[in-house]
């Protein structure tokens, strides 16, 4: 039987009104009425249909959108391609940044289902959501494994490292530090630092890895970390898993008087290409990987029922300004 909405209130120990606003996002909640509830919805598996009656089955024409953070360049152009393409297609979007907080991905997801959205993009870093598998709506992820029933649209990510060191190679790097997050999912990132230790593999050189989850550590806390990196270990080339982390390590390098070494990110926006000198990265192509998103959630809409298997990893491309 579906659950309702009386159902998660009794379940919660709290009324209707309650666990509207809890759905809703109002202030003045407080955290363990806001626990109870969401508790309970996952208990009972509930998923809410705001618009249901108004929409009497018509298309709500929205589309939800959870990324770890917008202010990340990447992340924020590949919201604007898919607003753009949804745009023209008469939709509008719903944008959730999860901050890589587990619970504030949590409340999202509830809420895009509350507000009954036709389908879910998500770019989610909060690996392990049990949720996902149980949303009873069409989703389609970016580079992330969140369920066997979420296909995944990526770019080439072992492409993109065999590239990445291949350039470090031919700057002379011999001992190269690669930069993570720390990952142990079956998400298509992984695969950056597969293609990176083959190609180091076959020049002969040397390389370290080490992992910096961004869940882990505030930006300064990050900083600090690398900067004892930096100054303790002796390395000749670096290659950061995005592009936000390179530039924090050349100015790293330079703000501590550091040796200066090869660097190169990975993502490749039209801002860090056209604004920034002396940056090497690996683009990976956002228009297209938008067209594909897009074009795979509709098709999902089309056939809720179907299984969808990933489509062809998108070419990535060396950068060096």
């Amino acid at each position: 039987m579906v659950a309702k909405l009386q159902d998660v209130a009794k379940a919660a120990g709290v009324t209707i009104t309650t666990v509207s606003r809890v759905l809703n996002d109002f202030p003045h909640v407080s955290k363990k009425t806001h626990d109870k509830v969401y508790a309970a919805i996952r208990a009972l598996n509930y998923h809410p249909n705001a618009l249901a009656r108004s929409l009497q089955g018509k298309s709500s024409k929205f589309i939800g959108l959870i990324f770890p953070t917008i202010a990340n360049p990447f992340f924020s152009e590949l919201a604007n391609e898919l607003e753009v393409k949804l745009s023209a297609k008469g939709y509008k979007i719903i944008i959730a940044s999860s901050a890589n907080n587990v619970e504030a991905e949590r409340r999202y997801l509830g809420m895009l289902a509350a507000n009954m959205v036709e389908g879910i993009i998500t770019g989610s870093h909060n690996l392990g959501i049990e949720e996902y598998k149980d949303v009873n709506m069409p989703i389609v992820s970016f580079d992330r494994f969140l369920s066997e029933e979420i296909p995944i649209v990526s770019s080439n990510n072992y492409q993109g490292g065999t590239l990445a060191v291949d350039y470090l190679v031919k700057q002379g790097a011999k001992k190269i530090a690669i930069i993570t997050d720390e990952d142990d999912s079956d998400s298509p990132t992984s695969w950056r630092v597969v293609g990176a230790e083959k190609a180091i593999k076959q020049a002969g050189i040397q390389s370290q890895q080490f992992a910096f989850p961004d869940s882990q550590f505030t930006e300064s806390e990050k900083a600090e970390e690398l900067r004892s990196l930096l100054a303790s270990q002796k390395f000749d080339g670096i290659f950061a898993n995005n592009d936000t982390t390179a530039l924090l390590i050349k100015k790293i390098i330079k703000e501590n008087n550091f040796n200066e070494v090869p660097i190169i990110g990975y993502d490749g926006t039209d801002f860090i290409r056209h604004y920034l000198t002396d940056v090497a990265t690996i683009v990976q192509p956002i228009p297209e990987i938008a067209d594909a998103l897009i074009d795979l959630l509709f098709r999902r809409i089309e056939k809720p029922d179907e299984h969808f298997e990933n489509p062809e990893p998108l070419a990535v491309q060396l950068f060096v300004n």
